[in-house]
């Protein structure tokens, strides 16, 4: 959870350092995913006869995700604004609510059934390769762990949208209003779009994808084959982690954007509306 106590939580610096740091957890988390086989059967629900024993008929991984969320809820995970559960009906914290500065807009935006059915049918295989599309060595609690972790990470990057939208709105609210109220998600879109910057993200998340994914040797240098050329870990498909952030992460955030923008004058009567247009950020 970040500390949106100091500071300036909608910083666009400070946004991009935490989107920067989630792009590192993101891949380390899919090179602790390949330590182990792809393991098909915790996707499928009901799988498991001790599980339906116990009355959860889902799969291993939603039962995993049920548990890890309830104990989290009940540190007060979710009461951060950018921590989003993938489970219902969690129990209330144990601890007393930290105080939050009011950063976003009331929203009820959360996406996270769309990024658990993507994770389940496309993510996993996407940093894990084996011989065999159905490999199973039987590690269902160690691969569910990091599947969790990995899950985790990727909901925080993508709410992270929301901060994104919210810093822009403020920076220029006149820009965005008129967009709103005609419901226009192409404008609102294009004006949260940067195209280079897409481009920049995606050429940085290579090249740590490929450092990261290199084998070291003992003494800390890097491994090479017998022809010199470094050495990749086999079960770490750069181009594939890199895919998964243009062909889903980035348009699903993009999603998260638009759609908290949409709701950003929920609530607001037409006096407050227009004094938003009048008002920039920093202005008195």
């Amino acid at each position: 959870m970040e500390n949106f106590i100091i500071g300036d939580p909608l910083s666009l610096d400070r946004i991009r350092g935490v989107l920067t740091r989630l792009e590192d957890t993101i891949i380390f988390s899919l090179i602790e995913r390949a330590q182990f086989a792809q393991n098909p059967r915790i996707y499928q629900k009901g799988a498991f006869a001790e599980l339906t024993a116990l009355g959860f008929h889902g799969s291993w991984l939603e039962w995993f995700l049920k548990e890890t969320e309830t104990f989290h809820a009940k540190a007060r995970r979710y009461t951060s604004p950018d921590e989003y559960p993938f489970t219902c009906d969690l129990p209330a914290p144990v601890l007393p609510p930290l105080k939050y500065p009011k950063i976003l807009h009331p929203n009820k935006i959360n996406v996270n059934q769309s990024i658990l059915s993507f994770y389940v049918r496309t993510i996993r295989a996407k940093g894990i390769t084996g011989d065999d599309e159905f490999e199973d060595d039987g590690n269902y609690g160690s691969a569910a762990t990091i599947d969790v972790e990995v899950l985790q990470s990727i909901s925080k990057r993508v709410h992270y949208g929301k901060f994104v939208s919210e810093s822009k709105f403020q920076d220029n609210p006149a820009a965005f209003i008129p967009h709103i109220q005609e419901r226009d998600r192409c404008a609102l879109a294009g004006l949260i779009t940067k195209p280079e910057v897409e481009k920049k993200l995606l050429q940085r998340l290579h090249k740590k994808a490929v450092t990261y994914a290199q084998d070291f040797a003992p003494d800390g240098e890097i491994m090479r084959d017998a022809n010199g050329n470094i050495g990749i870990t086999a079960k770490i498909d750069v181009d594939g982690v890199v895919d998964l952030y243009e062909s889903f992460i980035i348009p699903i955030t993009k999603e998260v954007e638009v759609d908290y923008l949409l709701q950003r004058l929920d609530g607001l009567s037409a006096e407050d509306i227009e004094n938003l247009k009048q008002r920039r950020r920093g202005a008195v």
